[in-house]
């Protein structure tokens, strides 16, 4: 994980150099600092500022949580477990996996934009100070937290001086400066007393300055401060002296608003429905329209762009587009006045209905990696559209359709909590509904509900989901969703040591989906699972040849993260017959794969046998490095191993022959050491090319007894003389 995710400065950060000093001084002081102020006064750059320069003091880094786009308190701690870079695959509350992570941590968490859910937030960060001492925090907001212990900074607007460099700079940057064109107004050669009072008339506030500095190009400073005094003078019935800051804000963005064009009036009105960033295709589709032809859409964006109302940043999706929060309330406003505030709230869910779909479909591609970092950009927005169809009942299948799409992002992408909040909330809004009205979205919520119960390690809740769908897709005749419950049962069966079951019923769909002419990443990954049944029964030729088959699928069909999962089972018969170049080989691609995604349950796994694979390669104190390392991500997932015998049998045979290796005290410090590894640096030891034994890593000690040929690794584990103790029992956990 990165140390930081503080966002890089897109302009030239200007002045505040004695806001910089005290709120560094406050911020070693006290170990929750609050900057408030008006909205544009510049909270969240300073914020940014600030903790950029302090990261040398924080070994466990700085990281940014925005709550801006958030308008479900219920997400908040989930915000936060995200900002933190953690994936969290267990059914704890989110507030338990921060205050773990965080409890011997020194960390500086930025929060930004958490006013208007002050409340939740206030009692979040509360909770987490008094739990880890090591943990400051930096909140950026129009309000205090009021929360024992907070030093709240208020930042006053620029002095005159910044103030006066600030316009001149973003002037200068927007093609104002010295070498504009003969049309642009420029401030070069301006009279300076005219641009210092029109920095006092906008009472030093960066955003009214930027917005300004945006028209330079076009006015002249003398035509700006003319129209800027009309528009005060109107506001405040001819009076002089300075309006309350808040209006003067206002004021300048009803000034630009008044500057634009009717098209780019009703462009930033309607972009006011999206939520965090979005792209040109977006924009087009829910803001496009008989008053505001598609095709205009771009030339209206652009000017959008160069007026500082829209900026644009690049995402790991590629370039995205946002709207600053307080632009875009003033253009909600103007929505709302038009009337229009619901139809485009209904287009801009159906917009992320349709690239949740397709999303999905090419999820089952070579755009894997393409689909998974375009829903990550666009999650912002897929929860506004998620919030809008769970307000009316009427949209409660619009919910379960759209919760249950999105599969393929909680189970692969590492989302199952956040995945989990929605399947529920979506489910239990329409638990009354009577069967067959609007059935299939709901039938879909319910397994896929199952399937991240499942993976949660939360068998009750699964079985619960997965038995109603089964069910209530008989009584309706919805085959494939049958099958599809089938399936989860199948995998529970699975990880729940059932063997026969599990063959039986991963066959069953398996044989289903071959009728129905179903094929996807989940039916590949039934396969997968089937073949795993098949191994752990001793079964070595028979799931080999189920798992070469889904490769030679995924192949033709670009996917990877099935890909992954069948090349685990590959390096396990491959381990399981003698063969630890072959079982590295495709274990070292299998944990590549899976790191890429987040999917951690598929990661740990593949770590784990290559643990037993370096145990075989005579290096033992990297396998127990290996073995540490893999345990608090199995915490993260849940019960580690599944609570399954067969899962833990490479476990138990690795803790077995490297503590015999090494003994138990050597074991125990090397196993403590992987331990400590941030996941990133677990996973570049796993992967570091280990043909080599490691010098004074316990190499020159007897060799280790590889896999028994032609059977699985199911040793007995009942613990022998001499054998290590880890912390926590036994090897498995």
């Amino acid at each position: 994980m990165r140390r930081s995710n503080l966002p890089a400065e897109l302009n030239r950060f200007v002045g505040r150099a004695a806001e910089q000093d005290r709120l560094a001084r406050m911020i070693a002081e006290f170990r929750l600092v609050t900057v408030v102020g008006v909205g544009g006064v510049g909270k969240t750059r300073l914020a940014l500022r600030a903790a950029a320069a302090l990261q040398k003091r924080y070994v466990d880094g700085v990281r940014l949580a925005e709550l801006s786009a958030l308008r479900d308190p219920g997400l908040v701690a989930h915000a936060l477990v995200e900002a933190l870079g953690l994936t969290d695959h267990t059914v704890r509350p989110p507030r338990e996996v921060l205050l773990e992570h965080l409890a011997e941590r020194r960390l500086l968490l930025v929060v930004d934009g958490f006013e208007h859910l002050v409340d939740e937030c206030a009692g979040l960060l509360r909770e987490l100070l008094a739990g880890c001492p090591g943990l400051t925090v930096l909140a950026a907001g129009r309000r205090p937290l009021r929360v024992d212990g907070e030093a709240v900074c208020t930042l006053a607007p620029m002095g005159a001086a910044d103030a006066l460099e600030l316009l001149t700079g973003r002037a200068t940057e927007a093609g104002a400066g010295p070498d504009a064109g003969p049309d642009a107004g420029g401030v070069a050669g301006g009279d300076p007393e005219i641009l210092r009072e029109l920095c006092r008339r906008l009472d030093g506030i960066p955003l009214a300055l930027e917005l300004a500095a945006a028209r330079l190009p076009l006015l002249t400073p003398e035509q700006l401060l003319a129209r800027l005094e009309d528009r005060f003078r109107l506001l405040d019935g001819g009076r002089r002296g300075a309006l309350p800051r808040h209006q003067t804000l206002r004021t300048a963005i009803g000034w630009s608003h008044e500057l634009c064009t009717p098209e780019e009036r009703l462009l930033w009105a309607r972009l006011s429905v999206f939520a965090g960033p979005f792209d040109l295709e977006a924009v087009e589709y829910v803001c496009g329209g008989a008053e505001l032809p598609a095709d205009r859409v771009l030339d209206v964006l652009g000017e959008l762009l160069a007026q500082s109302l829209v900026a644009r940043e690049d995402t790991v999706a590629g370039p995205r587009y946002r709207m600053l929060d307080t632009v875009g309330a003033y253009g909600a406003e103007w929505l709302a006045a038009l009337g229009d505030t619901e139809r485009m709230r209904r287009r801009h869910r159906d917009w992320y209905m349709g690239l949740a779909t397709w999303c999905e479909l090419e999820w089952f591609s070579p755009r894997q990696a393409e689909v998974a970092a375009a829903t990550d950009v666009a999650l912002p927005n897929l929860r506004a559209a998620l919030e809008l169809c769970l307000e009316s009942a009427e949209d409660t299948a619009l919910a379960q359709h759209l919760a249950g799409t999105l599969w393929f992002y909680w189970a692969g992408c590492g989302r199952l909590s956040e995945g989990r909040h929605w399947l529920d909330r979506a489910v239990t809004a329409g638990s009354h509904q009577p069967v067959a009205l609007h059935e299939d979205a709901r039938l879909k919520a319910l397994w896929v509900l199952g399937y991240v119960a499942v993976l949660q390690g939360d068998p009750t809740a699964a079985v619960a989901a997965l038995h109603e769908c089964g069910e209530r897709a008989r009584i309706t005749g919805n085959a494939l969703a049958e099958a599809y419950a089938t399936h989860r049962m199948g995998c529970l069966a699975l990880i729940s040591d059932e063997l026969p079951r599990a063959e039986e019923l991963l066959g069953t769909a398996l044989h289903s989906y071959r009728e129905l002419g179903e094929l996807n990443s989940n039916v590949l990954m039934g396969q997968v699972e089937l073949a795993m049944a098949r191994a752990f029964q001793g079964d070595l030729e028979g799931a080999v040849a189920l798992c070469a088959e889904v490769r030679e699928v995924c192949e033709e069909r670009g996917e990877r993260w099935t890909r992954a999962y069948a090349l685990y089972v590959l390096a396990y018969a491959a381990l399981t017959d003698g063969d630890p170049v072959s079982a590295r080989e495709l274990l070292t691609e299998c944990v590549t794969i899976n790191h890429a995604f987040h999917d951690l349950v598929g990661l740990v796994l593949g770590i784990e046998l290559l643990a037993l694979v370096t145990v075989v390669e005579e290096d033992p104190a990297e396998a127990a490095l290996l073995q540490g390392a893999a345990m608090p991500v199995w915490q993260s997932v849940g019960l580690p191993l599944f609570g399954s015998s067969n899962f833990n049998g490479a476990r138990v045979l690795c803790a077995r022959q490297a503590g015999e290796l090494l003994g138990g005290e050597a074991y125990g410090a090397w196993y403590r050491e992987g331990e400590r590894l941030p996941l990133d640096a677990a996973v570049d030891r796993a992967l570091a090319d280990r043909r080599e034994p490691a010098t004074g890593n316990g190499a020159g000690a007897a060799a280790p007894r590889p896999f028994r040929t032609g059977r699985a690794p199911v040793p007995d584990t009942r613990k022998p003389a001499g054998s290590p103790t880890v912390s926590g029992g036994e090897a498995a956990g």
